[in-house]
């Protein structure tokens, strides 16, 4: 990182920890959090924890975890070629699902019914939470005390109320201002990410096949190209070669766009990305192609019917063990019925939102079938 832009993040330029710390030895300050975040309990958890099938499916899909770890990859290869703090885009990638519920986007709307009368649940937040309050490493701060530009990247949007709740982290979402050229790739490579390799998990599970992805211009394109180079390839080889060509040629596009983007706005320093638009952005001739692959996933893949019937058995567990605790929250583990003292059902997302998917079904289990004890 010794050729940084001149509108990257730097130690120089940031807004620092919230609670001050001796400076690290042998690393950055946005090394140090990548590493906090590596180490944290929160970041083990991701490991049993949906992306679009339950971890218990199969060992070869995804996680959250190696999901996560994909996005990494993607957000510090990019930001290597524009020249961004890659430790902080690395971080903020590694980090921006710790908040996640057990059971993917199912699990998270389940919560979010839950506690639609007590404030609601969004997985963004709940992330910034883990770092800044509910992780408990160390013996002078609550979190994981990020540095401040880590911190706004977790959080990619906010409501207003929440915005005005959260204090300084929260101020841009009411002054319309932008967060760093980090947090806005790593927003994008989560994009990247979970287009290609759903794609890739769909075929693997024989959910989704090649035929139907025919009808899907920048997949059948690419396929094209790799039988045209490789005559008779299939199989693993002609799906890994194709994706591959995928998500090479949306980085390359958001690369030459995002490059594109910050010479029409003159942006020469932090607080210029800070004043802008959004800057980091696929290209106009891009983006219908995109479209055309998120609306076949969401109807042949997310909405198959039989990855319905694993999400309508979530919500349902999610929704009885919010019932359960609120109810009676002496069935909560000590550390939350502490909590629950002072904001009951909040400390019951906590809980529920901190669990992988084999310990929520455990905890289910153990609530409501005749015979569970332990």
């Amino acid at each position: 990182m010794t050729d940084l832009a001149p509108y990257a993040v730097t130690e120089s330029n940031s807004r620092g920890r919230r609670v001050q710390e001796p400076a690290p030895v042998a690393r950055g300050e946005f090394q140090r959090d990548r590493d906090r975040i590596v180490h944290c309990t929160a970041f083990r958890r991701l490991e049993y924890k949906t992306q679009v099938f339950v971890n218990h499916e199969g060992d070869l899909f995804r996680t959250r975890l190696t999901h996560s770890i994909e996005v990494a990859q993607i957000t510090r290869s990019i930001a290597r070629a524009l020249r961004l703090n890659e430790d902080l885009a690395e971080a903020v990638a590694l980090s921006h699902d710790l908040g996640h519920t057990p059971f993917g986007h199912a699990g998270q709307e389940a919560l979010n019914t839950c506690m639609k009368d007590f404030g609601g649940f969004e997985h963004n937040l709940q992330s910034l939470r883990s770092v800044d309050v509910l992780e408990e490493s160390y013996a002078d701060f609550n979190g994981l005390n990020l540095m401040h530009e880590t911190r706004e990247g977790i959080l990619k949007h906010c409501s207003a109320k929440n915005a005005e709740a959260l204090g300084e982290i929260g101020r841009r979402f009411l002054e319309g201002r932008q967060p760093s050229l980090e947090a806005q790739l790593a927003n994008l490579a989560d994009e990247i990410a979970y287009n290609n390799h759903d794609v890739d998990d769909g075929l693997r599970s024989g959910l989704i096949t090649l035929e139907q992805l025919d009808a899907v211009p920048i997949f059948a394109r690419n396929r094209q190209v790799v039988e045209t180079a490789y005559p008779g390839l299939g199989g693993r080889r002609l799906i890994h070669e194709t994706v591959r060509r995928m998500v090479n040629l949306m980085a390359v596009d958001l690369i030459e766009q995002t490059r594109s983007s910050i010479v029409q706005a003159g942006v020469a320093s932090l607080d210029d990305v800070r004043a802008a638009p959004r800057l980091v952005a696929y290209s106009p001739g891009l983006l219908p192609e995109l479209r055309v692959l998120k609306t076949f996933l969401r109807e042949n893949l997310y909405h198959h019917y039989q990855v319905l019937r694993m999400t309508d058995k979530a919500r349902r567990i999610i929704q009885d063990l919010f019932g359960a605790f609120m109810n009676d929250p002496r069935l909560l583990p000590p550390q939350y019925q502490s909590m629950a003292r002072s904001d009951k059902p909040r400390a019951i997302a906590d809980y529920i939102a901190g669990m992988t998917d084999r310990y929520a079904m455990k905890e289910h289990r153990r609530l409501f079938a005749v015979g569970e004890i332990f």
